[in-house]
Parts: C-alpha cells; structure tokens; sequence
C-alpha cells in the first residue's frame, strides 16, 4: 500500500445524513455503521479528551465531534494511507483532530504520557488463527492483521483511560469472553449493549464500556435492532427508526453507565 491515494482511488461518502463528508478508498477497508455507533456510544463532554486507536480514515472521531463540539480529538493509526485521509478528513469537516501514525504495539511517548478522559476502538475483528486473511492488505491489517491480540489491544487501550474516564468498544459478538477478561481487573461498571441486525436474529456485534475504577454491577442491555423487517428487500436503507436517529440524525446512543 502506498503512503496515500490519488484523488481517483477515493470516493467522497456521507455520514450522519449528509453532515459529514469522507473520503474513502474505493478499494480497500471502508467504513459502515461501525464507527457511527461506536461514537454515538460516547457520553462526551466539551473540553473532553477523546483517544481512538486504529483511527482508519477518522470517521468515529469525525461523528463524535459533529455530535459534540469542543472536545480534543487524537486518533492512533498504523496505516500511514489511512492516517494521511484522517488528516485530510478532518480539513475537509473544518475538525481539529490530532492524528498520530504509530503501532499499539510500541505507542509514542507523546501518546503514552497522556491519560484521556474517552478511549474509543473498534479493534480487528477476526482472530486470524481461526480464519483466512483479506486479499487487500488495507482491509487485512482492519480486520485480522494486527500484530496486537484483542487482549493486548483491549489492555493498551485500559492504560489510556484517565481517572473516572471510560472506555468503549465494538466488537463482534463471539469475542465478548475475550473483551470480559481482558477489561476484568482494570475497569468496572461494565455494562454491554447487543447490536442485532433484524428483529429475532442473534446479535453479531456488541458494543462494551467500562468506566475506571468504576463499581457498579454489570449490565447487558437489550439489543438494539438495526434494520427492518425480516430481511433485506430493496437497495434503500431500512434502518428502524432507533437506529436513524443515532446513524443518520446524530442522535446519542445511550449506555447508561
């Protein structure tokens, strides 16, 4: 992968009902409803510090500023292609994020001296012991390629939450074991919200947030059901009205912890 895209490899998408514009490689890892939930999730406040590690293009941390103004925007991200359109992104929406190229692995001091009031992440999906790599090393390095386990990933993450601040995830759903035991011992007040894509469908994704020194007894709220009706029908969307409100309105998702 290159350090950047031409113009013509982009595409120009938008999120949150038009009031965010992004720039996307027409090939290679591509933001959905993710990023979109995942800050709607995130009870900020201005003046709030937010970290995201794996910040991809910027989309999360562009939908939590659209949301709320005044916050300070960092994102981590390890693909210098990817950390470039964040850059350009956050130009094109007039938001001031600080974008830093770095590996989780080996995160910078600037970084590691730095406690935030948020961490937000949607860490690599597939355990790659488990499942085949992606052809597009863009889309492989987003998903499965990280040289970080969920768990190393989940604890690099811990260590960055300020005092009273939180933590939030979104994650597939067969890994929730593995974010449990990662979070246990470092945060509390865990509570999970299921994410299901039709009514009476088993949830594929959840949503986690953990909250430092956090005691309250853990919580598992009842699914948000994304998409209408039983199946996919035409090529419109068919979002429930809960999940238009929070993907195309701005609304914020509540967590309640």
């Amino acid at each position: 992968m290159t350090s950047t895209w031409a113009d013509d490899a982009l595409s120009r998408n938008a999120f949150l009902g038009g009031r965010l514009q992004v720039l996307q490689p027409r090939r290679g890892y591509r933001a959905g409803t993710d990023p979109v939930l995942l800050a709607a999730a995130v009870d900020a406040s201005p003046g709030d510090s937010v970290l995201e590690l794996g910040c991809g293009a910027g989309v999360a941390l562009l939908c939590l500023g659209a949301r709320q103004p005044g916050l300070r925007l960092t994102g981590v991200e390890l693909q210098p292609a990817y950390a470039d359109l964040a850059r350009r992104n956050a130009a094109l929406n007039r938001q001031p994020i600080e974008v830093v190229e770095a590996d989780l692995a080996a995160l910078p001091g600037t970084i590691k001296a730095r406690r935030f009031d948020h961490v937000i992440s949607n860490p690599p999906y597939f355990d790659r012991a488990h499942s085949l790599p992606a052809p597009d090393p863009g889309r492989e390095l987003a998903f499965g390629g990280a040289a970080l386990s969920l768990t190393d990933w989940i604890i690099t993450a811990a260590r960055r939450v300020a005092p009273g601040g939180r933590l939030t995830l979104i994650q597939r759903s067969d890994r929730l074991p593995e974010m449990m035991a990662a979070v246990a011992g470092r945060l509390g007040s865990i509570v999970v919200l299921p994410l299901a894509a039709r009514q009476g469908r088993a949830a594929d994704r959840v949503l986690l947030q953990a909250r430092a020194a956090g005691r309250a007894a853990f919580r598992l709220g009842a699914p948000l059901v994304l998409h209408a009706g039983d199946r996919h029908l035409r090529d419109t969307d068919d979002f429930t009205e809960a999940a238009r409100k929070i993907l195309r309105d701005g609304e914020k998702l509540r967590m309640d912890v």
